[in-house]
C-alpha cells in the first residue's frame, strides 16, 4: 500500500456502508481499489470496521442506557 497519489477522491464518507456491505456494485469496486492504494482511507476503514464489530456486541438495552 502506498500513500494516495491524489488521482481519485477519498472514500471515507462511504466506509460505513462499505463495511456493512450496503454499497451498490458500482460503488464497491472503486472503494475497494482505493483502499488498496490509500493508507489514510485504509486506516479509517479499520477504525470503522472495529466500531461496527463492537456495536454488534451491544443489545437494545445497552443502547438505551
Amino acid at each position: 500500500m502506498t500513500a494516495d497519489r491524489g488521482d481519485a477522491p477519498h472514500v471515507r464518507h462511504l466506509l460505513g456502508a462499505y463495511v456493512l456491505d450496503a454499497l451498490s456494485a458500482e460503488e464497491t469496486g472503486p472503494v475497494s481499489r482505493h483502499l488498496q492504494r490509500c493508507d489514510a482511507c485504509a486506516a479509517a476503514y479499520v477504525e470503522v470496521a472495529d466500531a461496527v464489530s463492537l456495536l454488534a456486541l451491544l443489545d437494545e438495552e445497552d443502547l438505551l442506557e
